[in-house]
């Protein structure tokens, strides 16, 4: 199957060139839309970005953490699309309650509700979001609902179990035991898969990104992409590459601060963006090593 090429949604000059990209430069979305936006100005950017674009895409380059809810307009239309599984590597469980429209922490709940989706795991979370201080923070209804899993290590869950949802809590020691648990799931019952990659799941020594990071090394998420050979991909999108935000609005610089992004230094961002590079490249031959589901 040949390779479609990565889409590059150029919104904040934090994915540097990849061979064969195409680009689109969005520089006016860049504010609108990082960190948190409301349910409008999401629906208008998938009315006038995605929806020109062709059905069938290749890798989609999404920028900084910080835009991982656009991953939910990306399977919002798939709408056609023969029910898939959505596999998602964070640090984070991105599906975090937000009263104020879709923010970068909370699309995962949105995107259990579509009906295309048959289940998501979220792999590699270390983040104390989905600890007992901020378990009412958690949409529970996916997880009771069996619709979503968390796999995850250095985190207390046993409030999941206590309230009867202990099936969607996976909890391991280390990064090496979860994938194998993950693969092993998977070659028991393939299914056609959409992945979203959100580089915070690494350890900083692979990429350093503006969240708290995990565990995983870049072999960890190797063996995932593996897992996933026999299902084949209906699509899949890369996330967390490290960026300036010099947020205009006073709302989301509080937002921000309240989410503990630490500031980033002008002057180690042409390494650390380098080093991204590097890692977005393993990451797309191996995705392009896993056929196309039909």
């Amino acid at each position: 199957m040949p390779l479609r090429s990565p889409l590059i949604l150029n919104l904040d000059g934090g994915v540097l060139p990849l061979a064969q990209a195409q680009t689109l430069a969005l520089p006016q979305w860049h504010d609108p839309l990082r960190f948190a936006c409301s349910n409008g100005t999401l629906d208008r950017f998938s009315t006038e970005v995605l929806a020109p674009l062709p059905a069938q895409l290749g890798t989609v380059m999404l920028g900084s953490g910080d835009f991982h809810h656009l991953s939910l307009p990306l399977l919002r239309r798939m709408r056609a699309q023969t029910p898939f599984q959505l596999v998602v590597l964070d640090n984070h469980p991105d599906n975090m309650r937000f009263p104020f429209g879709m923010h970068c922490g909370s699309w995962v709940n949105a995107a259990s509700k579509l009906p295309q989706i048959s289940h998501i795991h979220v792999l590699g979370i270390t983040s104390s979001d989905i600890g007992l201080c901020h378990a009412w923070e958690n949409h529970w209804r996916p997880l009771m609902g069996g619709r979503l899993t968390y796999w995850c290590m250095d985190v207390g869950v046993g409030w999941g179990h206590r309230l009867g949802m202990g099936h969607a809590f996976r909890r391991f020691e280390h990064p090496e035991a979860l994938v194998a648990a993950f693969a092993a799931e998977q070659a028991k019952s393939p299914q056609p898969t959409y992945l979203s990659i959100d580089k915070d799941v690494f350890a900083e020594d692979v990429a350093r990104s503006n969240w708290d990071q995990g565990r995983f090394q870049l072999e960890d998420a190797l063996v995932v992409i593996e897992a996933l050979r026999a299902g084949g991909l209906v699509g899949s999108d890369i996330t967390g590459e490290v960026s300036l935000a010099n947020y205009q609005s006073r709302f989301k610089r509080w937002l921000s601060s309240l989410d503990g992004q630490p500031d980033i230094s002008a002057d180690d961002l042409p390494a650390w963006q380098a080093r991204h590079q590097q890692v977005n490249r393993e990451l797309l031959a191996a995705m392009a090593s896993v056929p196309m589901a039909c």
